[in-house]
């Protein structure tokens, strides 16, 4: 039997409703490049990432390419230590990198820990720079969409 290992491919669901959604965005986008020509320079861009401290890779993007099998077997802890990094980048340059960690312990970010990290780093740090209107753009986590961090 000749079989191989076939990776499925997993993409958001598209609806009905998106195509609308997305032409709107892209003529609103227009527009506020038409206003402001270097619009798409005012944008900051957010997120995290998780390091493992002990050298851990996630499987899902780790391949390795041989002729033979090269028998690997990594042995891992259920519960690797891990390092959260957040980092924002701009046109006008980098802000953090914010270490998400209590005490050499890995921490959850939830909503309130997102707040204080943006009351207490980012504002700050934001404020360092000439900035005269940015657009500050997350992605949809949960920490990210709670009341306290919308307020």
């Amino acid at each position: 039997m000749n079989c191989q290992v076939i990776y499925s491919q997993f993409g958001l669901a598209i609806h009905q409703n998106d195509h609308q959604a997305r032409r709107r965005f892209v003529e609103w986008a227009q527009n506020e490049i038409a206003v402001v020509p270097d619009f798409h320079k005012r944008i900051l861009f957010s997120d995290e990432a998780h390091f493992w401290l002990n050298g851990y890779v996630n499987k899902e993007n780790c391949r390795i390419w041989s002729e033979a099998n090269p028998q690997v077997y990594v042995e891992t802890p259920l519960h690797p230590e891990k390092l959260t990094v957040w980092c924002a980048l701009w046109a006008g340059g980098i802000i953090g990198p914010y270490f998400k960690n209590d005490e050499g312990h890995n921490v959850t970010v939830n909503g309130d820990r997102y707040t204080a990290m943006i009351t207490n780093f980012f504002i700050p740090e934001l404020n360092n720079h000439d900035v005269q209107e940015l657009w500050f753009q997350q992605d949809g986590a949960t920490c990210h969409t709670a009341r306290a961090t919308i307020d």
